[in-house]
C-alpha cells in the first residue's frame, strides 16, 4: 500500500493511539495531515472521532513523524464518511443500489 495525497488514511502510532487524517503532503519520514482525529470512546460506550490536539487551530496542518507509526491502512468507508462529516460538516450519502 502506498500513501496518496488527498486521501484519508488510518495510522496506528507506537503509543497505541489510532489516528485518522487526510494526507496533504508526503516528505518522508514526515507526512503532513489535515484535520487529524483520534479514535476514542464516546459517551455512549462506543468509539468516536475526537480531535487529536486540542490547543491548535483545528484547520491547521500537522506533521506526523512516520518513525512513530507502526501500521498504516486505508480507512474503512464508514469511518471515512464519519470523518468527512466531522471535519467538513458535509454528510456523505449512503451508497445504494438501484435496481430497474
Amino acid at each position: 500500500m502506498e500513501l496518496v495525497v488527498d486521501e484519508i488514511f488510518t495510522f496506528k502510532l507506537t503509543s497505541g493511539e489510532e489516528l485518522v487524517g487526510k494526507v496533504v503532503k508526503i516528505e518522508l519520514p514526515v507526512v503532513l495531515l489535515q484535520d487529524p482525529v483520534s479514535i476514542g470512546p464516546n459517551g455512549q460506550g462506543s468509539l468516536g472521532l475526537i480531535p487529536s490536539m486540542f490547543t491548535v487551530n483545528p484547520r491547521s496542518q500537522v506533521r506526523l513523524n512516520t518513525q512513530n507509526v507502526t501500521l498504516i491502512a486505508e480507512t474503512d468507508e464508514a469511518v471515512k464518511s464519519k470523518y468527512i462529516e466531522a471535519t467538513t460538516g458535509l454528510k456523505v450519502p449512503d451508497k445504494k443500489v438501484i435496481l430497474g
